[in-house]
């Protein structure tokens, strides 16, 4: 992916409404062909990001560059991108074949050629035949596919999905998620997802960006940004991760000694230590790196004794809240229910696996 060419481009963008800084020197690309993601919290810019792409929002100073092309000057209705909103925006007295015609209407080809683009449309998202319905009569999911088709029949160079599958039960959410995935793949194009949900960013993306406040606080792919977070702000936003407190006790040739409140010294590289320095650090490890030893097992690395302070049981897994070795620290971990194992009771006392590697500290 990385050897692909820069599709949208952000130079130091900047956007104010009044005195509101919603926009702080974004830089960064998005590569041609990528599934890319713009997640954070409410407010934090990701769908004014989104619009100055679109050409919804306009910028007060910097570039937004899409192709290589400066757009400042060009009006939304003649950029090469296309966006499927939050609403989806289906005309319901309209069939669903003229909703996915509905942007050709100014389109030289013939009445036979637009009625084929639409059905190839309708084919490519899995609604075959579909065209006669009446568009009020469609399920959510058909909805945002009829809303995918009329994005896609105009052959953009960008896709742009504004929260586009917020409005689904969790069920079809997850299953339109790999559906958008395969589309992605399928069409080749540039999607640009706007979502606050980490597992939906996670799931679908080839790089995220996180943002805060207006600012990207950490653009990777999702791998980086769950196992080697930049900072305790996007770790926390980021699934869940266990801090524990830490002092620094040596620093020599790239690595850092520190001593870890109920795990006891380790020595880490650097990259598993972010840029900083701070009054406070900490160490984070996500739950799946911690386990329980049952009897009979033996840690391959280290570990410490605890005590069982929660069970919390989700049918494929089981997170246990565990105090470790007699302090106030208590860890989540997840165990996977794996036929045999048994789930065990609060006040259990137990012995946590840990590696070294999974910790990433924090300054």
């Amino acid at each position: 992916m990385s050897d692909k060419p820069t599709m949208i481009e952000f130079r130091d963008v900047h956007k104010y409404y009044g005195d509101y800084h919603a926009l702080r020197g974004i830089n960064g690309q998005i590569r041609a062909g990528e599934f890319f993601s713009l997640l954070g919290p409410s407010g934090c810019g990701k769908t004014t990001l989104l619009r100055t792409i679109a050409g919804f929002e306009g910028i007060d100073s910097g570039a937004v560059l899409i192709d290589g092309k400066d757009m400042a000057r060009v009006p939304a209705n003649e950029r090469p991108t296309n966006m499927v909103f939050q609403s989806y925006a289906i005309f319901p007295h309209m069939s669903v074949g003229e909703n996915v015609g509905f942007g050709l209407r100014r389109d030289p080809r013939s009445k036979a050629e637009k009625a084929k683009a639409v059905e190839e449309a309708l084919e490519m998202v899995g609604l075959k035949g579909y065209g006669g319905r009446a568009a009020h009569a469609l399920s959510g999911g058909q909805r945002q596919r009829v809303a995918l088709a009329r994005a896609l029949i105009l052959k953009p160079k960008v896709l742009l999905l504004d929260e586009p599958l917020s409005a689904l039960d969790k069920k079809m959410r997850e299953h339109m998620q790999v559906e958008l995935i395969k589309l992605q793949r399928q069409v080749g194009i540039t999607f640009v997802l706007v979502t606050h949900d980490q597992e939906e960013a996670l799931v679908m993306s080839d790089r995220i960006a996180v943002m805060f406040e207006g600012e990207i606080a950490q653009l990777a792919d999702p791998e980086t940004l769950y196992r080697r977070p930049n900072s305790k702000k996007v770790a926390e936003f980021i699934g869940t991760m266990n801090f524990i407190p830490a002092q620094v006790i040596s620093e020599t040739g790239g690595q850092i000694e520190i001593e870890a409140k109920g795990l006891g010294r380790a020595t880490l590289p650097a990259d598993q230590c972010p840029a900083g320095r701070g009054d406070a650090p900490m160490v984070g490890l996500r739950p799946e790196t911690l386990t329980l030893l049952y009897p009979g097992q033996t840690a391959t690395d280290r570990s410490v004794d605890g005590v069982i302070d929660e069970v919390i049981y989700f049918g494929d897994m089981t997170y246990y809240d565990v105090y470790l070795g007699g302090t106030d620290v208590e860890v989540r971990l997840s165990m996977r229910n794996t036929p045999g194992r048994p789930i065990l009771e609060v006040g259990s006392k137990v012995d946590v696996a840990w590696s070294p590697s999974a910790l990433v500290l924090f300054r």
